[in-house]
Order: structure tokens, then C-alpha cells, then sequence
């Protein structure tokens, strides 16, 4: 594959897209050859990508969220609902249950309890 790259960088105008991308693969090829002796490590980053895609689409939509105050808010909201969705609870049943709770919660309550990390629904203790 070096070769080939070799090859087509010297019968390539630079700024073609041949040239452009075996200019780069050239650039990348000391890293990309260390991966070929670790196997456990990932050529690409998908799973990263996918995780913050929501994040990253969502950053732009909520530039123009109305009042200032509503965008914190939001903020507050979506890191409830992403923290449910790590800790692989359902965002509207924790929000519905937690919300129940909280008016007859004091301050000396456990609320660790009620964290989406340690989460269990009311059901959960009556049975």
C-alpha cells in the first residue's frame, strides 16, 4: 500500500484528490502502520461519534432557545436524561418517579438514592 501511495503521489498533481488523499496517507503512515502490531486498538472512532452526535447537533439547535434562563435549563434537562440513558434507565420513568418523590424529601434524605447512577423505581422497594 506505501508503494502504490508512492506512486500515486508521483503521478498526481498535488491539489487532485489522488494527490491530496496519498499526500495524506504518506503523512499518517507511521501511525497508521503502528496500529497494524496492536490489533486491540480501533482504526476508527464510531463509537465516539456516536455517542456525542446528539451533543454536537444539538449545541446549534439551542443557540436560539428563547430566554436566557430556559437554555440552563435545557442543559440541566438533557444531562438528566443522557445520565439515565448511560446508567440504561428510561429517562420518563426516572423523571416521573423522582419527581413524585422529591416533595416529601427533607434535606437529611438520602438523595445518592435518587441519582440516575443508583436509581430504583418506588415499585422496586414494595416488592
Amino acid at each position: 500500500m506505501h508503494a502504490l501511495a508512492l506512486g500515486w503521489r508521483e503521478r498526481s498533481r498535488p491539489k487532485s484528490g489522488l494527490g491530496a488523499a496519498s499526500g495524506y496517507l504518506l503523512a499518517q503512515w507511521a501511525p497508521l502502520s503502528r496500529h497494524v502490531g496492536h490489533g486491540q486498538t480501533r482504526l476508527d472512532n464510531n463509537l465516539v461519534e456516536n455517542a456525542i452526535r446528539p451533543t454536537a447537533l444539538g449545541k446549534k439547535n439551542w443557540l436560539f432557545i428563547g430566554h436566557p434562563d430556559a437554555g440552563r435549563r435545557a442543559a440541566i434537562l438533557y444531562s438528566i436524561i443522557v445520565s439515565c440513558l448511560r446508567h440504561g434507565k428510561d429517562p420518563a420513568a426516572y423523571l416521573r418517579d423522582v419527581l413524585s418523590r422529591l416533595p416529601s424529601m427533607t434535606n437529611q434524605d438520602d438523595l445518592e438514592a435518587i441519582t440516575p447512577r443508583r436509581w430504583q423505581p418506588a415499585s422496586a422497594f414494595s416488592s
